[in-house]
């Protein structure tokens, strides 16, 4: 059986408000689980570690792309005067 974890949980060990958390699970970023008794009545949300790790991946900090520069050739036809 899989371990869930709660928002709160989730927000204490990012060092983030649980609103944010509970915000990035209705914006769809964060992948919950609404375990509640009576679905439309205040959620339940639980967390599966799968969908943690997914989220922080794509929340991740990817190093930049090293652009190679091209420099132009000059026309051989072309006579420059200065």
């Amino acid at each position: 059986m899989k371990v869930f974890v709660t928002p709160a949980d989730i927000a204490k060990a990012l060092g983030v408000n649980q609103t944010k958390v509970l915000g990035w699970i209705r914006r769809g970023e964060l992948r919950a689980v609404n375990v509640a008794a009576t679905p439309g009545r205040r959620p339940r949300w639980r967390i599966a570690p799968e969908g943690l790790e997914a989220f922080l991946a794509a929340r991740s900090a990817q190093p930049p792309v090293k652009v190679t520069r091209r420099r132009r050739r000059a026309d051989p036809q072309v006579i420059q005067f200065f």
